[in-house]
């Protein structure tokens, strides 16, 4: 670099030097169009041109200055950019790059070179460097760009992460909900399956809420609803391998009784924490008897829709699976006609708010929305979408859970 005359500083204001060159912050311009450069640089003068430079061209940007790594580590908080000398006292080279380039974190990065070593400058782009510079071949007006693009590229590579991340999460999510959400494997034409599921605001990514149907006879038909606690890609994944474990139970012929014993077994087998729990509501349609067995386990009840009324059914609520392990008590519901709807959901349903209390929605205010002279308009397909916009209607805004439900109904179905 070539040694530049000393001017007056910025619009005429005296130079205030840091100890190794540079300027302190110019308290009159605007904090928001400033960078914020470390050089880490052992030698006073190289260091103390840098800044001059700096000076000289009105840069804009705020010098600091250390002598070592083992310095730079306790300055690089808030820095923008880093200008590393390849040549310091505690590390040569593309050594000390790849320690600049793991502590630097969001900072762009240039390096120094000296003319007999120009390829360490390209090497060091390829290692992850954003930009080189020459010593004795640089001066004001191109230091300041080479540090501004180096930073805005650096910006730049950060943002196309992450937008690489975000794409591979949302395929990640759509693989999952494609394990969670399968298509009904039923061939019967005497019931009619509907199915929902809608993710919550609390991320991009689906939780762990599940839901499968099975025919294993004419006569026979087996559904299953359930919530894996938490969200996220574990709790999505788990839900996954639950609702595989059930449908394999289920058509492998296992009785009735040990099915959800075994999905236990499951669960705690696969679970990353102890504390990881799902509730799970099952039920089992006797077609020919027009009956079904209900089981819960630790699961809201389902709805049950006929003769113009909605009632929850009566089944023991059970213990949630992974906590303590117990068989779920079967409950025997017999059907009256054969127009009849059961609606199995998940509890994000009934968690939204009602009014401006801490009262929640819960089953009997679930009931009550299926019981609105409204819904008697609203075709069996589209009910589960409709009570979902009746539910963040009173809630005042979308369900904070994931929602997913199973309609499935008999005849005209109410």
């Amino acid at each position: 670099m070539t040694r530049p005359h000393r001017g007056g500083g910025l619009a005429g204001s005296p130079v205030v030097p840091y100890p190794h060159g540079g300027l302190a912050r110019h308290a009159n311009l605007p904090p928001g169009e400033r960078l914020r450069v470390l050089l880490v640089e052992d030698d006073e003068g190289d260091a103390f041109l840098v800044g001059e430079l700096l000076a000289e061209t009105n840069s804009m940007i705020d010098l600091v200055v250390a002598t070592s790594l083992s310095e730079a580590r306790q300055r690089i908080t808030g820095v923008d950019c880093v200008l590393l000398d390849l040549g310091l006292p505690d590390a040569q080279g593309l050594d000390g790059l790849r320690q600049v380039l793991e502590m630097s974190s969001g900072a762009a990065v240039c390096v120094l070179t000296g003319r007999s070593d120009e390829h360490m400058g390209i090497v060091a782009v390829a290692e992850g460097a954003q930009d080189y510079l020459v010593k004795g071949q640089v001066d004001g007006v191109l230091l300041t760009r080479a540090l501004r693009y180096a930073v805005e590229r650096k910006r730049a590579d950060v943002n196309a992460r992450r937008l690489h991340e975000v794409e591979l999460r949302q395929a990640e999510s759509a693989r999952l909900e494609r394990g969670l959400l399968p298509q009904p494997l039923m061939t019967t034409d005497q019931v009619a399956v509907h199915t929902f599921y809608r993710p919550g605001r609390h991320a991009a990514l689906i939780g762990g809420d599940f839901f499968d149907v099975v025919q294993t006879r004419p006569d026979r038909l087996d559904l299953i609803v359930g919530d894996v606690c938490g969200h996220g890609v574990d709790e999505a994944a788990l839900g996954v391998e639950l609702r595989v474990a059930w449908r394999a139970l289920v058509l492998a012929g296992v009785p009735d009784d040990e099915v959800l014993p075994a999905l236990e077994q499951v669960l705690m087998s696969e679970r990353r924490l102890q504390e990881i729990f799902a509730t799970v509501a099952t039920a089992r349609l006797d077609l020919d008897a027009n009956r079904a067995t209900v089981r819960l386990a630790g699961h809201p009840p389902p709805l049950l829709l006929s003769g113009g009324r909605v009632v929850p059914v009566p089944a023991p609520g059970g213990l949630l699976l992974g906590v303590r392990p117990r068989r779920p008590i079967a409950y025997d519901l017999e059907f009256d006609t054969d127009d009849w709807s059961l609606l199995m959901y998940t509890d994000g349903l009934i968690e939204g708010r009602v009014g401006v209390g801490n009262e929640r929605l819960d089953v009997p205010g679930l009931s009550g929305l299926l019981d609105e002279p409204a819904n008697r308009e609203v075709s069996l397909p589209e009910l589960p979408a409709w009570l979902v916009g009746r539910a963040e209607q009173i809630n005042g805004g979308p369900l904070a859970d994931d929602v997913a439900m199973l309609l499935v109904s008999r005849g005209g179905g109410r």
